[in-house]
């Protein structure tokens, strides 16, 4: 047993559990950090990992009833297919290219989704707090589907790549389009996001990328943590959580590519990535502002 990474586990799960979100965002540099993974074994194993502690968290959820159904099916169906060509394309590199380049591309992947989910989230904590009408439930009309399908897809490729960014990108989608109550983006959140990982967890063990070893040292800790974190989802306070979180990922991101120092080849175009992403969150949040401006003006 490896206490460290049982702590780890714990503190972790207690995060997903309370807000739906960081538990892969910072398990899987936490891994190459500190236990000294490979990147591409710490994003298999920390998808399998968050399976599991997802659909514990999830369980607890749904028996709440703080999860909208409808929406889980639709992200689902855009979901699972683009997770699972995400971890092909990972195989793709290796096989290509060799295990040392797939490491390195992974490496420069983490880092620039970290970045990206890190200015999601505190977009999502300083901005979108305005935004969320008291909606617990809603009709999908054929938008509503395909925005869900969109969604789900988009976010299901970067999962299937580098094991982050479900929570926080699904949540902006389900606060900001969909306005549901804080509880229910919680609960329909982790929900997908178990559905999502089990596929790309399955992926990931058929390609022997996933150390089980590790996983089920992550699991002592984190299954008792999303049980309690979920228990207090609607006891504590949210934002405070989430500017910590957005603050420590992005911190996450630039220590992970200080220290591991993937080439110039790698890092470029992952940057690249990552500002076009970030503009486009910003677009999006700005586009946000002016609807809700307009909505909140008389006549």
């Amino acid at each position: 047993m490896q206490p460290e990474v049982i702590a780890l586990g714990l503190g972790i799960g207690m995060l997903v559990g309370m807000t739906g979100m960081g538990g892969a965002s910072l398990m899987t540099p936490l891994l190459i950090l500190v236990v000294g993974t490979s990147p591409v074994t710490a994003i298999g194993t920390d998808i399998f990992y968050g399976a599991i502690t997802k659909t514990v968290g999830g369980w607890q959820h749904l028996k709440k009833y703080t999860v909208h159904l409808g929406l889980v099916f639709w992200l689902a169906v855009g979901s699972v297919p683009a997770a699972l060509a995400g971890v092909k394309v990972i195989e793709l590199i290796e096989s290509r290219y060799g295990e040392d380049t797939v490491n390195q591309v992974a490496l420069g992947m983490v880092g620039a989704a970290l970045l990206v989910v890190g200015v999601a989230t505190l977009i999502r904590s300083l901005f979108l707090r305005d935004v969320i009408p008291d909606r617990h439930a809603m009709h999908l009309y054929r938008k509503d589907k395909v925005i869900a399908v969109v969604t789900g897809a988009i976010t299901g490729f970067i999962i299937g790549l580098t094991s982050a960014g479900s929570g926080t990108l699904i949540a902006i989608v389900l606060i900001a389009v969909f306005r549901l109550t804080p509880q229910r983006v919680v609960g329909t959140d982790i929900v997908h996001a178990a559905v999502l990982l089990w596929a790309a967890g399955i992926a990931n063990w058929i390609g022997s990328n996933i150390d089980f070893a590790l996983a089920g040292n992550i699991l002592i800790g984190s299954i008792p943590g999303v049980i309690i974190g979920a228990h207090y989802s609607t006891r504590v306070p949210q934002n405070a959580l989430r500017n910590a979180l957005g603050v420590v990922l992005i911190g996450s991101a630039i220590t992970l590519l200080i220290k591991q120092q993937p080439p110039a080849s790698v890092l470029i175009p992952s940057f690249a990535v990552a500002g076009v992403a970030i503009a486009g969150l910003l677009v999006f949040q700005a586009m946000l502002h002016r609807r809700h401006v307009a909505e909140a003006q008389p006549g």
